[in-house]
């Protein structure tokens, strides 16, 4: 399956239906009056988030998504039918943006999750709403109104708490298939990994954990270069980021700094992100390679960021540097569970005090 995370489509909500011009002739009836009904109001277009779904791959053939129209009005007082809503599935953590504007328009994380897109438009109004005692015969119906119709963007940010990250090569695609069930192409050159590959790692108390492998990160990463301005997006909704550099390199320390800087450069906190570093490789050292020990004296004097030696494909120092993933991820979740509990009292100190506020006031 090809991996699309970016599309431009145009979606059109549904036209109202005319109101009708009609008037009431049975037998029997005399001055039967304006009988037009109102016309039916256009289906709009509405995003679901699905789980099922990976890419945007979808999107690629299918350009325009329309909504049916409403139907006209009819005699005897009869609204035409709505039209039906059109229902669009996207990957769960798809970012829909008005394509003119580049305004968000609404960001779907939640399976289930909708947005309304484009709304369709109203019904006409028939004669029969123009009925008053100055005009007993109105002949006037309004035509229905246009729905929406938008050029929209739609960007997918993979959903992964722990973003793995590094130099092609740094054996990023090689510890997601140790940690996890993902089997990514593995091999000995750069760029073997083209798309991002998300894997889920267990954690102790049986609860899993998304990890993401990010490919193409090189220095201009942030301008374009490489694949890095496709996929740095994806590690946007990680909460930490696993650091791989390669030991056997030429210039380890000049590898991390690399990363770092183009992580500053694109921005959006990603530079404030929670990181580990994993000096990876090293069953691969030879004798005249520097030690581990050494590169790792050599990070300290750069980041507080715990360190870790390990072997991805040996798979040694993984459970180490495992402990202190789930170590920060719950610190995480408690503090965020923190926050809930202190916006939670405030809420119930507010309500209280007005309660009190109202208590005291004198009645009428």
């Amino acid at each position: 399956m090809q991996f699309i995370d970016q599309a431009e489509v145009e979606v059109q909500g549904g036209n109202g239906g005319d109101g009708l011009v009609a008037f009431r002739r049975e037998k029997y009836v005399p001055a039967g009056g304006p009988s037009g009904g109102n016309g039916g109001h256009g289906g709009s277009v509405i995003f679901v988030a699905a789980e099922r779904l990976q890419t945007l791959l979808d999107f690629r053939y299918a350009r325009v998504f329309k909504a049916d129209d409403g139907e006209r009005g009819g005699s005897k007082n009869m609204t035409g039918a709505s039209g039906d809503d059109r229902i669009v599935e996207v990957p769960c953590g798809t970012v829909i943006y008005n394509a003119e504007t580049n305004e968000i328009l609404g960001d779907l994380i939640e399976p289930g999750q909708t947005l309304c897109v484009a709304k369709g438009g109203k019904g006409g109004l028939g004669n029969k709403a123009f009925l008053s005692n100055r005009n007993r015969a109105p002949e006037r119906a309004l035509p229905g109104i246009p729905g929406e119709v938008f050029s929209i963007r739609l960007e997918l940010k993979l959903l992964a708490e722990v973003g793995i990250i590094g130099l092609p090569n740094a054996g990023k695609s090689t510890l997601i298939s140790s940690l996890s069930a993902a089997r990514p192409k593995v091999a000995d050159y750069p760029f073997t990994t083209l798309v991002p590959n998300l894997g889920v790692v267990q954690k102790p108390d049986g609860d899993g954990t998304v990890f993401a492998d990010i490919p193409g990160l090189i220095e201009g990463a942030h301008l374009g270069t490489g694949l890095g301005h496709d996929f740095l997006r994806h590690i946007e909704r990680t909460r930490v980021l696993l650091h791989l550099i390669d030991v056997t390199s030429e210039d380890p320390i000049a590898a991390y700094e690399t990363i770092q800087a183009e992580l500053v450069a694109y921005g959006r906190g990603l530079e404030n992100r929670p990181q580990l570093i994993g000096i990876n490789k090293v069953d691969a050292l030879l004798s005249d390679d520097p030690l581990p020990e050494t590169i790792a004296a050599q990070l300290r004097q750069l980041t507080s960021a715990p360190i870790f030696v390990i072997s991805a494909v040996a798979r040694t120092g993984l459970e180490p540097m495992l402990q202190e993933v789930w170590r920060i991820l719950e610190a995480q979740n408690q503090a965020e569970a923190a926050i809930l509990e202190a916006e939670a009292a405030d809420n119930i100190t507010a309500e209280a005090a007005a309660a009190s506020i109202f208590a005291t006031r004198s009645p009428l």
